[in-house]
């Protein structure tokens, strides 16, 4: 079943329906990163992008480090 999460922005509202496994986990970081309770701006949203954007580049990153220690230690 999906549950419905919304965010204003510029004054107009935006609802996404997610699983509802994933609906807390989306809640908890949407309260970190935007005003839940308020308006947002553009730039406020814009800001969250790029740093989740680049949290999930370092998560890549480590996981490229990881991958390649393990087919080294598979080669010897």
């Amino acid at each position: 079943m999906g549950i419905k999460i919304g965010l204003d922005i510029e004054s107009r509202r935006f609802n996404v329906d997610v699983q509802e496994d994933f609906a807390d986990f989306l809640q908890d970081q949407m309260e970190q990163d935007f005003y839940v309770e308020g308006k947002n701006e553009v730039q406020k949203v814009l800001q969250a992008y790029v740093r989740k954007t680049h949290d999930l580049y370092e998560l890549e990153k480590k996981m490229q480090k990881l991958l390649e220690k393990v087919e080294n230690f598979e080669k010897s």
